[in-house]
């Protein structure tokens, strides 16, 4: 692999996901099995570097410096370690490395813990300056120039830094580190580069231990495999892993530019469709429908992320309840019309089944008010509805384990405007009889009020009489299209109400009161059904899109595989040429 032929094929393979990353796996990967860069016969092998490293370790201890390790068994070349070059060995990490033993600080000292590394660049960014009485436990570690850290608590997070630095004070690290020196005979930075290969990765994932933190000990680390190439090819991989990580930094900051480019292109034009007409009369002119036909038109090339579709979404939902996507019909009355008929039959509700207490309301005062067509009129969710809190279980109740005629709603049932009915918690009749009050209708609303806030959607037939969480609110309403009312709670001009009224508190709730003082534009009944019709159909062509990204995203993502291993494929190639030579 070189510099000119990652340049010919990034265009190809630079839209799949993690493009990049992939790539930079991938050049370590093929550093690590010597497929990187040639080998040279004139090298000295890796058998001989390995009598010098024992040469050496033998002795550092005979002077003391180091401790005698463990003997350590010879790896066993089986079918889970891949071939090396014929100059190669496999040998245990600990086989090629030494530590330099532990110390209790008695000076000031540079402490270096994880929130020290910068793991990207495989350095020691800002290690804190401590004194011994401020010295936590775990600062024993020596380390030195030129030694390698890794991190053994929770590993997969790749926290492995090169000392290339002379730290004053002297620096102490963290016993959650394995330091590792190479005796100047293994180089630091190859060191690295096996430390973050996916084959490494993969064989400390085998041997991590613990839930919470999990971790890998000393002796596991120590007889983990690792290849050793010849002296002089660690430099050879080095320089050319440093030459091609510095290309895939360019290529990075190329996608993250033409990225921010197609981002801002994505956010004018929506910005044109929410914007383009003050007078709020769309249809009549042409800068709407040009910002809408430039999107649709160009939807699939400007859209390649999730959250482009997001943002369509939410643009889709301003529009509607702006009275944007479908025409006003006079004949069809006018929202104030439909709000007088509508406080008539909450009159009738409550006559029916009267709130104890009166209802506490805390009036809305948006602060972006906005327009909607002239046939329109403001109303609050007080005017059209009654808002009833769930139910907490009885103290000391608990879920039936059996299922039973009765379904206790939560609030992590609630996803995505519905109500999940897979893993449904059951309650016993006695239960239920002590809450039976707190049930839902499907002809009612669901809002979420705890842990999850705002989130607004429809009962299904399955849930129709069931008990709610003390976490959510059912919102009982008549008159009114249940799909409408649902999309303009969700809207983000109804959210921001919401989430401006939310108590700021360790666990913030949504108090009822503010529910029922949200302001909402109403339009009339005949155009809410068009209404929702237009928006089913625009949100089912962003199900398209979005099933269209999932495919091409592996589209890519096997284009970018294919096109690696075409690079390994040349690389062999090149290998067999220059042994032929």
């Amino acid at each position: 692999m070189n510099p000119d032929w990652l340049l010919k094929h990034f265009e190809q393979i630079s839209e799949a996901p993690d493009a990049v990353p992939r790539l930079r796996r991938f050049i370590l990967d093929l550093a690590v099995r010597g497929k990187l860069v040639e080998q040279n016969p004139e090298d000295e092998p890796a058998s001989e570097l390995l009598k010098r490293i024992d040469q050496e370790k033998t002795r550092l201890v005979e002077a003391g410096e180091i401790r005698k390790g463990k003997l350590l068994p010879p790896i066993e070349e089986n079918g889970t370690l891949f071939e090396l070059p014929a100059s190669w060995k496999w040998v245990p990490i600990r086989k090629i490395t030494v530590d330099r033993g532990q110390k209790i600080p008695v000076k000031e000292f540079s402490y270096v813990d994880v929130s020290a590394i910068d793991k990207e660049r495989g350095l020691i960014a800002m290690p804190q300056v401590l004194t011994p009485d401020a010295a936590p436990s775990r600062a024993r570690k020596i380390v030195q120039k030129g030694d390698v850290i890794y991190s053994c608590v929770r590993p997969y997070l790749l926290n492995i830094a090169v000392v290339e630095a002379e730290f004053n004070p002297e620096p102490i690290v963290s016993t959650a580190f394995a330091v590792l020196n190479g005796l100047g005979l293994v180089l630091p930075r190859y060191l690295w580069i096996v430390l973050r290969s996916p084959f490494f990765v993969s064989c400390v994932e085998e041997k991590m231990r613990g839930q919470a933190y999990p971790a890998i000990n000393d002796g596991d680390f120590a007889a983990l495999p690792s290849p050793l190439p010849p002296l002089a090819e660690q430099h050879r991989i080095v320089a050319k892993v440093d030459e091609l990580m510095a290309l895939c930094d360019e290529l990075e900051a190329v996608q993250a530019k033409r990225e921010r480019r197609r981002d801002r292109l994505v956010a004018a034009t929506l910005h044109g469709l929410n914007n383009g007409d003050d007078s709020l009369e769309p249809r009549v002119h042409p800068t709407f429908e040009e910002s809408a036909r430039f999107y649709f038109n160009h939807l699939p090339r400007l859209a390649t992320r999730p959250e482009h579709i997001q943002q369509l979404q939410r643009t889709i939902l301003n529009l509607a309840i702006r009275g944007q996507l479908v025409p006003q019909e006079p004949s069809e009355g006018t929202g104030s019309d439909l709000l007088a008929q509508i406080k008539k039959l909450k009159a009738q509700m409550l006559l029916e089944k009267p709130i104890r207490g009166e209802q506490d309301v805390e009036y809305s005062i948006p602060s972006n008010e906005a327009g909607f067509p002239s046939g329109w009129a403001w109303a609050h969710v007080d005017d059209v509805a009654i808002v009833q809190g769930g139910k907490r279980l009885p103290k000391a109740a608990t879920f039936s384990k059996e299922p039973t005629d009765h379904i206790y709603i939560r609030v992590t049932d609630m996803k995505n405007g519905t109500i999940n009915e897979e893993d449904v918690q059951y309650i016993t009749p006695e239960v239920h009889r002590a809450i039976a009050r707190y049930t839902i209708s499907q002809d009612d609303l669901y809002i979420t009020i705890a842990g999850t806030i705002g989130q607004v959607g429809r009962v299904p037939r399955f849930f129709d009489g069931h008990n709610l969480t003390e976490n959510a609110a059912k919102i009982v309403f008549r008159g009114m299209d249940p799909d409408y009312f649902c999309m303009v709670l969700s809207s983000g001009f109804v959210q921001q109400q919401f989430r401006d009224k939310t108590k700021q508190m360790a666990q913030p709730k949504l108090a009822l009161k503010r529910i029922l003082g949200a302001k909402f534009p109403l339009a009339p009944l005949a155009e809410q059904h068009r209404i929702v019709a237009k928006v089913d159909e625009l949100m089912a062509l962003c199900d398209e899109m979005e099933s269209r990204l999932t495919i091409n995203a592996t589209t890519r993502r096997q284009l970018l595989e294919a096109t690696l291993q075409e690079a390994l494929s040349r690389q062999h190639s090149l290998h067999r040429e220059v042994r032929i030579i």
